[in-house]
């Protein structure tokens, strides 16, 4: 017999739980804006000119200058992450306020990796969750693939209402709240205090967990640091608290962690060895390096010196590009400025008429766990300079005109 006329049979189905798993449209857009002239507000893209690249690469020569030293970095390792790497995370988040212990910690690769690992502890298909509406895209995605029911919580300017929280972990018999309450993304609304506090006794009273995403609120320009969720009483048992070096190191790294209670160390650990054993050795080592010979305050303040610039940039503008009528707001820190379209007006046709100006944005409806709002957008202001985002905005305005 002809190999072509073997008989063949169908390829079985995919596992159902991608069903509801949908793409990411901001890498959608991001390969869109790969070629050479684009200037782009839609990634949350730190700037690659202020990598500390020699410091990076002085760090990964060390964790390799010699066969002793290479074979501990390139071997296999613990689950719960580089032992010097786990205490210099402790010291670094103890420092801000927020008491460490290096076993507190369990290393992922990129708080991403984090998600998915609570979602995997924490939850069965069909669980109820709450999230912020609109809430980070990725977050969705991961709480999707583990097959939870997504409930949105109203938000206003300063962020979640608290009592929607009440209201609507009652009703949906919800197990977790999932929240980015400093310079959130998408909308860079910072969560204030006396919210914080009612939604930390909220969780021991009702015994919700608390997810605290903090990947940005190093990246402060105006005002003052706020308290960490976990820090608050009530929440200290409550509380997961993930975070990561990509906004002040370098996402390549795709070093994470999460902070967590005592009784989910174990549970979150065994779920790590089964997703991938470790994260990567060599990375791991590193970073620890870096971090204990870089100046990360100096770091830092040399990030806020670069970007609070060009967040005035975009808000000093952006108002004279878009629509008449739109409206935004003016976050205290962090990567993004959430505007709002006037009635009427569709953000993601609008992107498309700024592509072809050479600029673009991401919509803001994939945000959205509930109804979408059209008209609303995500601009990220980090990755270029003021001259070129007063360019980009230029071009954005250019774009809006095709249409009046």
């Amino acid at each position: 017999m002809e190999p072509s006329a073997l008989p063949t049979a169908a390829v079985p189905p995919l596992a159902a739980r991608l069903r509801d798993v949908k793409s990411s449209p901001v890498r959608e857009i991001l390969a869109l804006t790969a070629r050479p002239g684009v200037i782009s507000f839609a990634g949350g893209l730190p700037a690659p000119e202020l990598f500390d690249a020699a410091g990076l690469h002085d760090a990964f020569s060390a964790v390799l200058r010699d066969g002793q030293t290479a074979g501990r970095s390139l071997q296999y390792s613990t689950t719960e992450g580089d032992p010097a790497l786990r205490h210099a995370v402790a010291a670094r988040l103890t420092a801000r306020g927020l008491p460490t212990d290096a076993d507190d910690l369990l290393i992922t690769s990129g708080s991403q990796q984090a998600l998915t690992l609570l979602a995997t502890v924490l939850l069965e298909p069909g669980d109820r969750i709450l999230v912020e509406e609109p809430s980070y895209l990725a977050a969705l995605q991961a709480f999707a693939l583990a097959g939870a029911r997504v409930i949105p919580v109203p938000c206003d300017e300063d962020g979640l209402d608290i009592d929607a929280v009440e209201q609507l972990a009652a009703e949906h018999g919800a197990k977790l709240l999932y929240t980015i309450p400093t310079f959130h993304n998408p909308t860079g609304r910072t969560l204030p205090l006396d919210r914080r506090r009612a939604l930390a006794a909220l969780a021991a009273r009702t015994g919700l967990w608390l997810v605290e995403d903090d990947p940005y609120s190093e990246l402060r320009y105006a005002g003052q640091p706020l308290p960490a969720l976990a820090t608050l009483p009530g929440a200290e048992d409550r509380t997961l608290a993930l975070s990561t070096l990509s906004k002040i190191a370098a996402p390549g790294l795709r070093i994470g962690w999460i902070r967590t209670p005592r009784e989910l160390r174990h549970p979150l650990t065994v779920a790590k060895q089964a997703a991938d054993l470790h994260s990567s050795t060599v990375d791991q080592a590193a970073a620890a390096h870096w971090l204990a010979a870089v100046d990360l305050d100096g770091h830092v303040a040399t990030l806020r010196r670069e970007y609070g610039p060009r967040r005035d940039a975009l808000l000093g503008g952006l108002l004279g590009a878009l629509p008449e009528g739109s409206v935004h707001n003016q976050p205290d820190g962090g990567m993004f400025v959430w505007a709002r379209l006037p009635d009427g007006w569709d953000a993601d046709v609008l992107l498309r008429r700024a592509l072809a100006h050479d600029v673009a944005f991401v919509p803001g409806a994939p945000f959205f766990a509930g109804p979408p709002d059209l008209a609303t957008l995500r601009l990220s202001f980090t990755a270029h300079g003021p001259d070129e985002i007063r360019e980009g905005l230029a071009r954005l305005g250019a774009a809006v005109l095709q249409r009046c």
